[in-house]
């Protein structure tokens, strides 16, 4: 049996793929209502995190944040508290290194083990099974979760012992939202010189600069539709102020990146905390 706690926008359709490949399902989520279309194709539903780790050998989390994770790690009802000996638990959240390292450590005591798993992609990756995981933790215990791994994501990068999984995801995730902001910024340049949005995006795309992600995010840019997220203001800025308290225990500045982080929390101030992180080529764009 395998366990998933976290069924949003991404850990919902990771679930999806266990479930249709044949695997059996046991699911918990805060809010009950989102499980359903899972629970309609098969799958079981927990009353609590320590339900799951009761009747799973392995457990999935993907989580929104890392006050979240704690809260469905720790306490009565907690996945520690129910979960069997020599269980595995991988962590798809996105949290800090430190973080992941005391959950290895809390798990480690209860005889339980650990990976962090954090994933780059989005829900179209998610839905396809073309998720790339960045793994911190124990090789055995990779080797024992790959081919579930497989299901979800199409490639697997080991980077060492736990907090190092969710230490490249920071990495990943700082450059993402400079890519996206550095493409807005140069489109938004472009507009107020009086150069067709269109022709500057398929020129900036023939060149060398343009980035993969840019190719997912150029219909939101030319509808200027940011309401329908992939991946959320709240989420990028969240990300960044991770990799900020990070770089700090470690003595590395973030100059660049820090800048860039108060923009995104200049358009969670504006009320778009739940819109695409793209929107930030309208808090750019001259008016």
């Amino acid at each position: 049996m395998i366990g998933f706690i976290g069924i949003g926008i991404m850990g919902s359709r990771m679930a999806r793929r266990l479930l249709d490949a044949g695997h059996e399902l046991i699911v918990y989520n805060r809010t009950k209502s989102k499980t359903e279309p899972l629970i309609k194709k098969g799958a079981l539903l927990a009353g609590s995190p320590k339900e799951v780790g009761s009747q799973a050998d392995i457990v999935f989390t993907m989580l929104a944040n890392p006050q979240a994770v704690d809260a469905v790690a720790y306490g009565d009802n907690g996945l520690l508290a129910g979960m069997k000996q020599d269980a595995l638990w991988v962590d798809s959240s996105t949290i800090s290194p430190t973080q992941s390292v005391k959950l290895a450590d809390a798990a480690k005591r209860e005889g339980i083990h650990f990976l962090d798993a954090p994933v780059a992609g989005s829900t179209g990756p998610a839905e396809k099974g073309e998720l790339i995981f960045f793994v911190g933790g124990e090789s055995r215990d990779l080797e024992k979760v790959r081919p579930l791994l497989n299901i979800m994501g199409k490639e697997i990068h080991h980077k060492g012992a736990n907090g190092t999984g969710t230490a490249m995801k920071l990495v990943n995730n700082l450059m993402l939202g400079q890519t996206v902001a550095a493409f807005s910024e140069a489109v938004a340049f472009g507009e107020s010189l009086g150069l067709d949005k269109a022709g500057v995006i398929k020129s900036l795309f023939a060149g060398p600069t343009a980035a993969p992600i840019l190719h997912f995010k150029e219909s939101k840019m030319m509808n200027e539709d940011f309401e329908n997220a992939d991946f959320k203001v709240n989420s990028i800025y969240k990300d960044m102020e991770l990799a900020s308290e990070e770089a700090y225990k470690h003595g590395f500045a973030l100059p660049l990146s820090n800048t860039l982080k108060a923009m995104y929390g200049l358009c969670q101030q504006q009320g778009k905390g739940e819109y695409d992180f793209a929107t930030i080529y309208d808090f750019l764009k001259k008016k």
